[in-house]
């Protein structure tokens, strides 16, 4: 049966749950952007669209088999003619899933929670630190060349770079840490390289008095209003694809790749998984599933290693 795309209109005890629950995802301070579209529209208009479609008003109705069909009504889904595919569907069930844990643990009687689709796991393309070198050489200003270099040695997310101010960084002893607000409010420190902190430094002391605010990377040339201003995301992507384009790199590129390169560099010089999840400000489940063995050249290194006469 197809799977309404309408919200359920009336109130019914399972619409009550998912309202509380959206509400406690809310609570802990995930972004509006993030609620409705990893939460809210697979659990108001998915699961609920296909629980009223079924005549399921309540958690006592949610058993093993419904619960499996309707992860098999996704997968047998057909919108347009085309099937609708495996990550699509896990990222409908997920929630739903995470839902009925959650109900659980505040005191409901759960009796089943849907299957989530297998899925295979492409080995992930990622930049060489030969590469990142090319990138941040072929670029002609200091400010380009810092910014691909704070991407590929320190793995900031794209906006996380793009606000930096002085203040950010922070000093201690010889040491030297972006103080960074990451996802869900959360503030980390960020280990600055030594080469780094030295050519941020001259950056910094070096910017244009005439400046609207106060951030690291500013403008090369000035706003109508006869001032320098901060880089925008847009601008900072444009820095990466202008280095790509110059560097003659053939990979697709992006900002968030160079950040995906450094948590696997850090993982092939034998960085704690544990001690990179609070570097980068990502779970360590996400380190564990997504970060090991990355490459092809990984893979064959740790089994050919393994199978070597001196692991014996």
């Amino acid at each position: 049966m197809a799977i309404a795309l309408a919200a359920v209109s009336r109130q019914s005890p399972l619409q009550l749950l998912v309202e509380d629950y959206l509400a406690h995802c809310a609570a802990r301070g995930l972004s509006p952007r993030t609620l409705d579209k990893c939460y809210g529209y697979p659990l108001r208009v998915v699961f609920l669209g296909w629980c009223a479609d079924n005549d399921i008003t309540s958690l006592k109705q949610l058993d093993g088999r419904t619960v499996d069909r309707f992860t098999s009504s996704l997968l047998q889904r057909r919108p347009r003619g085309h099937a609708i595919s495996k990550h699509t569907v896990h990222s409908y069930v997920r929630p739903v899933r995470q839902l009925l844990t959650w109900a659980t643990h505040v005191g409901e009687d759960v009796k089943a929670k849907p299957q989530l689709p297998r899925l295979s796991k492409p080995l992930r393309e990622v930049l060489s630190r030969d590469e990142i070198a090319s990138m941040e050489n072929a670029l002609p200003s200091e400010r380009d060349k810092l910014i691909i270099r704070i991407f590929g040695d320190c793995g900031l997310r794209l906006r996380e770079l793009t606000f930096l101010t002085p203040n950010d960084i922070v000093r201690s002893a010889r040491q030297a840490h972006f103080r960074i607000l990451g996802k869900g409010d959360r503030m980390r420190e960020v280990p600055i390289p030594p080469l780094v902190l030295r050519r941020l430094e001259r950056l910094i002391s070096g910017r244009p008095l005439d400046r609207s605010e106060d951030r690291i990377f500013l403008t090369l040339r000035r706003s109508p209003s006869r001032e320098y201003g901060g880089l925008t995301g847009n601008g900072v992507y444009q820095v990466v694809m202008d280095a790509v384009a110059r560097a003659g790199i053939a990979k697709h590129v992006h900002p968030h790749l160079l950040r995906h390169s450094w948590m696997t560099e850090m993982l092939r010089q034998g960085m704690n998984p544990l001690q990179l999840s609070l570097i980068a400000g990502t779970s360590l489940p996400v380190i564990m599933e997504h970060y090991t063995h990355l490459t092809r050249e990984d893979a064959y290194t740790s089994m050919i290693g393994a199978l070597s006469p001196r692991s014996r």
